[in-house]
């Protein structure tokens, strides 16, 4: 083999091993691959020892009842020192406080149900989060001789009872157990859940530094409006030392996380269930699958771990909240129960994007809220707010009708430039004639959309809060017997194509107000806005297929929502009516032409810039006509 051979293999294997190198898997991949193989593994032995529990307690379809000491064989051979607790009967606990209903089951010592008490769902029927197999808990042991052992699958004995804690406890040696420990609190949504090893040593692995965990819930449809339910219903988590982030809602969706979580929440419009940490879980594979039909929306799925050190009995601490999505309530935490810990739970109220939040977050929460408790009435208070959201922006709203005013009161002159300069091909001189008559008499066309599009992200932003408000749920008005969903006038059961998928099997009537005095507007506004220039063809007809869509789009949403936007419209209406009817246009005109003798010297930015592209816009006309005429 010659040098240059023995050189080029050389450079081959270091090509190769530097590559291996800066691709391998980093810690936290390698984490997150492990939990997601965690999770499949404790989804097999569940379904194993699901399959084989018929033989365990001794009904055999084959061989008839097996003997105790079969049965007893047999039950070792799975769980070994945990086989006394692999047969049993279950049993109930209640626990209760002022807010919530707690059942206990003694299988798998967790939480068998959970009611609010202070709710109902949309049939009026007690507001229950979930009941029985709708829920699953279960930590996954390794015991010496490398058994995995499920929680769920055993029996806890009840060691400690009261109306407002219990203890349940897995039984291995004569002074070796696993306590779950529940603890409610006076008027509080929040159970502590504490999992609490004694003398394991000897029997889980001395290598065991960590407790796996899988967590589900199914989640019930509580809503009228189901299709509407479905986008607020999502899996949400937390970041130990960074934001909130989400599953996607409208399709399953799963995502494996390598970082530290301090807590996961199963997510429905107004009620949530999550499960956090005081200390964080490890890596984490989060799964939701979507339902688009029958009793449940979403069904979640997490398998996470958490740090557990069998060798000092250090309790492993976690908390469970069952409640409303009620942002004030949420926020608090950080500085009651949860203080320092930056939880930010109440992220689990979508307020809309950054901006959209922060308004919502500083502005429309705390206004709405004093109104609710100086107001008698959801609907009155939202019939102020509009009034305040309206009183606010009308300085915005004046100045854009006093600059369509003045376009207005100059379309003689518009039209007496469109007549000298008639034809597409003097497009270009007409539009600078007339942009040069604006600059003389002091008109910026720009004036009046700026404030338009300065009133939008608050408009977006009532967007955001009113879906998300649990304020209006129950609460009536008029007609509406809801203000957190739709107010139906008419409903139907056949499926329409395309009506029944966007639109809904009804019509809500606010929503149908809101349109048709959109409509109404569009109209009025476009008589009014009439300034003798030539619009773009299509122009009519997008500004009349614009209310007709809303139609379509927020026929679904709450009718809180719609009537906010009724009323909103409504005002702006007669905002309109009366600033004409108070105008005086003859007045306005005599002012707008005393500017053309003392015109402003220098032009704004947006009329020097116009300008600019206007000549090379010309300029670029002029050299395609030299060159289509060379052409001829």
């Amino acid at each position: 083999m010659d040098k240059n051979t023995l050189l080029g293999l050389i450079l081959i294997f270091l090509v190769v091993i530097g590559f291996s190198y800066l691709n391998r898997p980093s810690k936290e991949q390698i984490e997150a691959q492990q939990a997601q193989q965690r999770y499949l593994d404790s989804m097999t032995i569940v379904e194993r020892q699901s399959a084989a529990q018929p033989v365990l307690t001794g009904e055999s379809p084959d061989n008839g009842n097996l003997s105790d000491s079969v049965v007893s064989d047999r039950l070792t051979a799975l769980y070994g020192d945990f086989a006394f607790a692999a047969q049993g009967e279950e049993t109930f606990i209640t626990l209760e406080n002022e807010y919530l209903i707690l059942r206990l089951s003694t299988k798998g010592g967790r939480i068998y149900s959970a009611q609010l008490k202070k709710y109902t769902n949309y049939e009026d029927n007690p507001l229950i989060l979930f009941d029985k197999d709708e829920s699953y808990f279960s930590a996954t042991l390794v015991t010496t001789n490398n058994r995995i052992i499920n929680t769920g699958d055993l029996y806890f004995e009840t060691i400690e009872q009261s109306p407002l804690a219990t203890t349940f406890r897995l039984k291995t040696g004569d002074d070796a157990y696993l306590d779950f420990v529940y603890e409610l609190h006076p008027n509080d949504y929040i159970v502590d859940f504490n999992i609490v090893p004694h003398d394991l040593n000897n029997y889980i692995s001395s290598q065991t530094g960590s407790l796996d965990l899988v967590w589900k819930q199914k989640i019930r449809q509580q809503e009228k409006g189901r299709k509407f339910e479905e986008r607020y219903a999502q899996l949400f988590f937390k970041y130990l030392s960074d934001d909130v982030e989400n599953l996607k809602e409208t399709k399953d969706d799963s995502k494996a996380v390598p970082n530290k979580l301090k807590w996961i929440g199963y997510k429905d419009q107004y009620f949530s269930s999550a499960l956090i940490a005081k200390e964080s879980f490890g890596a984490s594979q989060l799964d939701s699958k979507y339902f688009k039909n029958g009793e449940y929306l979403k069904d979640y799925s997490t398998s996470t771990s958490v740090d557990f050190d069998i060798r000092s009995n250090k309790p492993v601490e976690l908390s469970y909240f069952f409640g409303p999505n009620d942002y004030n309530l949420l926020k608090s935490y950080d500085k009651t129960k949860f203080e320092g810990q930056d939880l930010q739970l109440e992220k689990l109220v979508y307020l809309g994007w950054s901006l959209f939040r922060s308004i919502n977050k500083w502005i429309i929460i705390p206004v709405f809220d004093w109104l609710i408790g100086s107001i008698a009435g959801v609907g009155l208070a939202i019939l102020v707010l509009t009034l305040i959201v309206k009183t606010v922006l009308f300085p915005l709203v004046y100045k854009s009708l006093m600059s369509s005013a003045k376009m207005r009161v100059m379309k003689p002159q518009i039209e007496a430039i469109t007549a000298k300069y008639p034809g597409q091909e003097n497009a270009m001189k007409r539009q600078q004639q007339t942009m040069e008559l604006y600059r003389q008499v002091g008109i910026n066309p720009m004036s009046g959309c700026v404030p338009m599009l300065i009133q939008m992200p608050i408009l977006l932003a009532l967007f955001w809060f009113f879906p998300s408000a649990i304020e209006l749920r129950h609460q009536s008005f008029l007609w509406a017997k809801d203000l957190a969903t739709y107010d139906a006038i008419i409903q139907w059961n056949t499926h329409i194509p395309f009506i029944s998928d966007f639109f809904g099997n009804h019509l809500s009537l606010f929503c149908l107000l809101m349109s048709v005095v959109n409509v109404i507007y569009t109209k009025y506004n476009m008589d009014q806005a009439n300034t003798g220039q030539e619009q773009m063809p299509g122009m009519k007809v997008m500004m009349y297929i614009m209310p007709i869509f809303m139609l379509f789009v927020l026929n679904s949403y709450s009718s809180g929502l719609n009537y906010y936007y009724f009323i909103s419209t409504l005002i702006t209406v007669l905002q309109t009516i009366a600033f004409r009817y108070f105008l005086n246009e003859s007045a306005l005109l005599a002012k707008l032409e005393a500017n053309k003798k003392n015109p402003p010297k220098k032009k704004s930015g947006f009329m020097a810039r116009l300008e600019e592209a206007q000549r090379k816009q010309q300029a670029m006309l002029k050299e395609q006509q030299k060159k289509q005429g060379k052409r001829r």
